[in-house]
């Protein structure tokens, strides 16, 4: 893991280090680029892979999703078992364990509640003459959620994704997850489906998934607007079919910075940045501090935590890749660094984390003391685990309920109000040229 002093470096060479790689210059390994090989008879970019895949989606629906879903995902699908069946949905129910589905639905109850908060009201306002202006909050009528699977198991995705919807009123939410190669889905992610409120469930990943959502086929319906976090041919896909579908972000690697004094348990900090380098290989942990003396126990600890990990491989590339320690003269500096990097995740782990609040410009979410470990916010306290990467904090917001809703204009003028602003309407749009607009109003009446 590196270490720098920020007093030794300027700060275009501290924000270099910082920066984190556009996701679309992600550079494909080894077995990767041997996979799309053996898939597509040549060797392409991850960007030309999702150019044909979306565009055979689009024009061949379902054969394309079954051809892809066989030569990526290795599962041999037809139309017919495409979707999670009923009997699959309540198989996977009474299979998971007691207490994790206990523990799934106190977390779909705690997001619930939290973006039962979020909820935005339409309103109106009367104004002079009797003129009525307002806003009108409609949920979208379908949308699409991406849920990663194959060999890996995310429940938390599912209920992150669904409960906003549900609770904004979406009718229809469509998730798609990758099946593994006989064709099945995780019993843990059914379940949170079912809990979360998800309406149909579909087997198919990467690009052919997003866009079957965009544009439809003879089986998967075409979705307003397509949520969740994937790999780079997933994130790549929402892309390229924003547009014909809106979509939340777009997802980097996962990233957590943690601004630590004196006061911070070694032990929490190490632990804290490894929940995030386990990820993937590309995963970002940076500690910053004005602690010479904790870096340094931080750094030992890293060490000895590694060695306990059974993805110990991933998290030591990782660290050794991506991991950062910058120290500061001051913990003021070290949140104005947090502010320039605007993480996915970060931690404040000082003596008085609040005072430094006010301070925070940039970052998805932020954990405040030693008892708020990124890790909940993963799964159970509520507040989305749907973040901006990549620095995208500096101007997008977490997903929420009003991700999966729009704000439409009311605007209802009696013959009064507008008789009283008619000449400086009328000017308006004679000044841009627009005779007709001034004459929309013109013919009304002064």
């Amino acid at each position: 893991m590196k270490k720098i002093y920020s007093r030794f470096l300027s700060g275009e060479e501290i924000s270099e280090l910082m920066e984190k790689p556009p996701f679309d210059k992600v550079t494909l390994d080894a077995g990767a680029r041997a996979r799309i090989k053996q898939s597509f008879g040549e060797e392409l970019t991850a960007q030309q892979v999702v150019e044909r895949i979306v565009e055979d989606v689009r024009r061949q629906g379902n054969e394309a999703v079954l051809k892809y879903t066989r030569s990526i995902d290795g599962a041999d699908l037809t139309a017919d078992t495409l979707e999670v069946s009923r009997h699959e949905l309540e198989t996977a129910l009474a299979a998971v364990d007691r207490e994790v589905l206990a523990a799934l639905e106190a977390a779909v109850f705690n997001v619930k509640r939290f973006h039962a908060e979020q909820l935005p009201k339409s309103w109106f306002s009367e104004r002079e003459h009797g003129a009525i202006l307002g806003q009108k909050c409609t949920p979208l009528d379908r949308v699409g959620i991406y849920v990663p699977g194959g060999t890996a198991a995310y429940p938390s995705s599912v209920i992150m994704n669904a409960v906003p919807a549900t609770v904004a009123g979406v009718k229809e939410i469509i998730m798609v997850v990758p099946p593994d190669r006989e064709g099945r889905v995780n019993p843990y992610v059914l379940a949170a489906a079912q809990l979360a409120g998800v309406t149909r469930i579909f087997k198919v990943g990467g690009a052919q998934a997003v866009a079957a959502l965009a544009f439809g086929t003879e089986t998967i319906p075409k979705v307003d607007k397509i949520t969740g976090p994937g790999n780079i041919f997933v994130t790549l896909a929402k892309k390229a079919v924003y547009g014909h579908a809106d979509i939340d972000m777009l997802a980097g690697p996962s990233e957590i910075l943690i601004v630590a004094d004196n006061t911070a348990d070694p032990a929490y900090v190490a632990a804290d940045m490894l929940s995030q380098a386990e990820h993937d290989v590309l995963s970002s942990s940076i500690l910053i501090t004005d602690s010479a003396d904790l870096a340094d126990k931080v750094a030992k600890e890293v060490e000895s935590q590694l060695a306990a990990l059974p993805r110990q491989a991933i998290a030591a590339q990782s660290i050794d890749d991506n991991g950062l320690i910058i120290i500061t003269p001051t913990i003021m500096e070290a949140v104005e660094l947090a502010n320039l990097s605007a993480p996915e995740h970060l931690e404040l782990l000082t003596a008085e984390p609040f005072k430094l609040l006010p301070y925070v410009r940039h970052a998805g979410a932020i954990f405040l003391g030693p008892y708020s470990p990124e890790p909940l916010g993963d799964y159970f306290a509520g507040p989305n685990h749907v973040l901006p990467t990549g620095g995208t904090a500096r101007f997008c917001s977490v997903l929420n309920v009003e991700t999966f809703m729009k704000k439409t204009s009311i605007i209802a003028y009696t013959q009064a109000a507008l008789a009283a602003v008619s000449s400086q309407v009328i000017k308006l749009a004679e000044a841009e040229g627009l005779a007709a607009h001034a004459n929309a109003v013109r013919l009304r009446g002064n």
